[in-house]
C-alpha cells in the first residue's frame, strides 16, 4: 500500500524538476544584455554628435566632475534627470558654473558616463 503512495510522490518531485530545469535553460539562452540603457540601434550619423541641454547644479574642479540637469539624452537614450559626469577635457569648461545653461554630449567611457564636449548655451 505505500508504494502507490511512494511512486507518485516520485513522479511529481521529477515532473517538477523537469519544469525547473527547462525554466532555468530558458533562462540561459536569454540575452540580458537587453536590460541596459544603450544607445539607439537606428541612431543616424547626423544626430550622433547632437548637443543636449541642460544646467550645470555644481562643478567640483578638483574631481573633474560636473553635476548636470539635463532634458533627454537621445544618444544613450535616457529621460531627463541630474546626474555626475566626469568631464573628459576639463580645461572645457572655460568659466561656466554652476547655474548656467549649457549644450552638451555625453557618451559612456569605459563603463561611465562622461561629458564629452561642453559649451555655454546661447
Amino acid at each position: 500500500m505505500t508504494t502507490l503512495p511512494r511512486a507518485l510522490l516520485t513522479s511529481t518531485a521529477l515532473g517538477l524538476l523537469g519544469l525547473a530545469s527547462g525554466h532555468a535553460l530558458a533562462q540561459a539562452n536569454t540575452d540580458h544584455s537587453t536590460h541596459h540603457t544603450a544607445a539607439p540601434a537606428t541612431a543616424s550619423a547626423g544626430s550622433s554628435q547632437e548637443l543636449s541641454e541642460g544646467v550645470v547644479t555644481r562643478w567640483d574642479a578638483r574631481s573633474g566632475k560636473i553635476t548636470l540637469r539635463h532634458g533627454e539624452l537621445k544618444n544613450l537614450g535616457m529621460p531627463p534627470m541630474t546626474m555626475v559626469f566626469a568631464l573628459q577635457a576639463p580645461a572645457q569648461i572655460g568659466d561656466i558654473k554652476a547655474g548656467d545653461k549649457v549644450r552638451f554630449r555625453a557618451e559612456q567611457v569605459n563603463g561611465a558616463f562622461a561629458v564629452t564636449h561642453i559649451e555655454a548655451a546661447r
